[in-house]
C-alpha cells in the first residue's frame, strides 16, 4: 500500500492517462498539480507515472481500473483521498470511436457507445461531487468532441451522438450543482481529430487519426484542458475557428415556424 502524502498541491484525477491526450495532459499538469492517473493498461500507465516523477519529482499516484464500472470509479475517489488527502479537478478523458453508418448500427454499438462515452464520464461527476460539495469548490472537465456539436462524419454516428448525449448532460448537471455550489465548474472541452490512435481502436476499426487532416497533436489539446484547469472557463474548443464554425452551421439549420 502506497505512503499517504497528504499533498500541499491542487490534486488532479485524470482518466485515459496511459497515453493520447490524458499522458499529455498530465505532463502538462504536473509542475503545478499531485497527479492521480488512471487508466486500464497498468504497464503503461506506471511508464507515464514513473517517467513523472523521475523528471519532475511531482507526486504521483496510478491507479489501474476501468472507469465504465461504478465501482471502480468509486475506488479511485478513495485511493485518490488516502493517498493525497483532497481532489481539486476531475478530468473525464475516456472515450472510444465507431466505424459503422448510422442504417448498420445494433444495439450493441449503442450500449457500448453510451457506456464508454456517457457513463464513464457521469461515474467521475457523481462520484467526486460529495468531496466538492464538502470543500464547497471542485472542477471537472469532460473531453467531448467536434462531432458532439456537428454529425458530420457518418460513420461516427453512434460516437457524435454519445458525445451530444455527454454535452448536454454537463451543461444541465453544471446548472444543478451550481445553484448550490457556484465554486464548482463544470467544463467541457472539444477537440476535433487528434493524432492519437483513436481512430484505430475504433469500435469495428477505422482510419488511423494520425493520417487525417487538419489534426492536432495531443500535447496542443493537453495544453487546452491545463489552461482550462486554471482558468475554469467552462466551453472551450481546441483550435482557433471551431466556434464560428458550429455557429455557421447551426445558423444554416432550423428554422422558425
Amino acid at each position: 500500500m502506497s505512503t499517504p502524502i497528504l499533498s500541499e498541491r491542487p490534486v488532479v484525477v485524470i482518466t485515459g492517462a496511459s497515453s493520447g491526450i490524458g499522458a499529455a495532459l498530465a505532463r502538462h499538469a504536473a509542475p503545478t498539480y499531485a497527479l492521480s492517473l488512471v487508466a486500464r493498461r497498468q504497464a503503461e500507465l506506471t511508464q507515464v507515472g514513473d517517467a513523472l516523477t523521475a523528471s519532475t519529482g511531482t507526486p504521483v499516484l496510478t491507479i489501474t481500473a476501468d472507469v465504465t464500472s461504478r465501482a471502480a470509479v468509486q475506488r479511485i475517489v478513495r485511493e485518490t483521498l488516502a493517498r493525497f488527502g483532497r481532489i481539486d479537478a476531475w478530468v473525464n478523458n475516456v472515450g472510444q470511436g465507431i466505424t459503422r453508418m448510422p442504417s448498420e448500427l445494433t444495439d450493441d454499438d449503442i450500449d457500448d457507445m453510451m457506456r464508454i462515452n456517457v457513463k464513464s464520464a457521469l461515474y467521475g461527476m457523481q462520484e467526486v461531487l460529495p468531496h466538492f460539495q464538502a470543500v464547497g469548490r471542485g472542477h471537472v472537465v469532460n473531453v467531448s468532441s467536434m462531432l458532439g456539436r456537428a454529425p458530420f462524419a457518418l460513420q461516427r454516428s453512434a460516437y457524435s451522438a454519445a458525445k451530444h448525449f455527454l454535452n448536454a448532460l454537463t451543461a444541465n448537471y453544471r446548472t444543478e450543482v451550481q445553484a448550490t455550489h457556484p465554486e464548482i465548474q463544470l467544463s467541457l472541452i472539444s477537440p476535433g481529430v487528434v493524432r492519437t490512435g483513436f481512430g484505430l481502436n475504433a469500435r469495428h476499426g477505422g482510419i488511423d487519426s494520425r493520417q487525417l487532416p487538419e489534426s492536432q497533436s495531443a500535447d496542443e489539446v493537453a495544453a487546452v484542458i491545463a489552461a482550462v484547469l486554471a482558468d475554469r472557463r467552462p466551453d472551450v474548443y481546441t483550435r482557433t475557428g471551431s466556434a464560428a464554425r458550429i455557429a455557421g452551421m447551426y445558423a444554416s439549420i432550423g428554422v422558425d415556424p
